[in-house]
């Protein structure tokens, strides 16, 4: 396999990427709609419209904040700042953004319900889709890892043997779902569970999986998609600290 991997289309080579990701929105959107029709839905159809919109400007504000300071020099000596930030986005980011978006918009129109759950298939689903798409890129998308000598490592199109670490998140995407579905019946009695769980799980992964990219790194060791991981963890970390406190052995005296 080449990369990038493109494929024909009345006559013009197209790359594969850029056919998948909108296919991954368009997908884990209509299965969104499955879902909530099928399910039902706690939030009635003003609020969950509202709650929609939030969700897309703000992981279109957050993928492109955090995806711009992903590596400072080149803002710093970007001729023009705007087209930067537009051009360079990140998934993590895009979450958070929606993420803050959301609760914000939600205390403005008095929602009181959790509104993630219905989300988590689809989200997952998009991404392990949208993924394909990062790995037919190779090294031309920065969605690749450092060189590495294990046995699994690939040639991602620059001749260097390197972590395929869109391949890995699949993988782990997958493993994920499973688990979420596994543990639905206990996740359903709580509301926003099974989003919480989820997002503390991706923010956790992404903490880790940036060590084995290339990236530039902070003084104090870290990546901006490392800090953005972290603020998630620490965002969440009454509900973790409960989980934790929750999972511990009573002391029976």
């Amino acid at each position: 396999m080449s990369f990038p991997y493109t494929i024909s289309f009345g006559g013009s080579h197209l790359p594969l990427h850029s056919l998948v990701e909108p296919l991954s929105f368009f997908v884990g959107f209509r299965y969104f709609l499955y879902l909530r029709h099928r399910q039902g839905d706690p939030i009635n159809s003003s609020n969950r419209t509202s709650i929609l919109i939030a969700a897309i400007f703000g992981a279109l504000f957050g993928s492109r904040l955090i995806g711009g300071l992903e590596d400072p020099p080149a803002l710093l000596h970007a001729k023009n700042m705007l087209l930067y930030f537009y051009e360079n986005k990140t998934v993590l980011g895009g979450f958070l953004g929606a993420l803050w978006a959301v609760e914000l918009v939600k205390k403005l129109i008095g929602e009181k319900q959790a509104s993630g759950d219905l989300f988590v298939y689809p989200i997952l689903l998009a991404l392990i889709i949208g993924r394909v798409g990062c790995f037919s890129m190779g090294v031309y998308e920065e969605t690749y890892g450092i060189p590495t000598s294990l046995p699994w490592g690939m040639d991602l199109g620059d001749g260097l043997r390197r972590h395929p670490v869109a391949l890995y998140e699949i993988v782990f995407l997958a493993l994920l779902w499973a688990s979420l579905k596994k543990a639905d019946p206990l996740l359903s009695k709580e509301q926003g569970a099974r989003f919480k769980l989820f997002l503390i799980s991706y923010c956790l992964f992404r903490l880790l999986l940036d060590f084995i990219k290339p990236h530039y790194t902070y003084p104090f060791g870290l990546s901006t998609i490392q800090i953005t991981a972290v603020a998630g963890l620490i965002y969440y970390s009454p509900h973790i600290y409960e989980r934790l406190e929750g999972a511990r052995p009573k002391d029976r005296h």
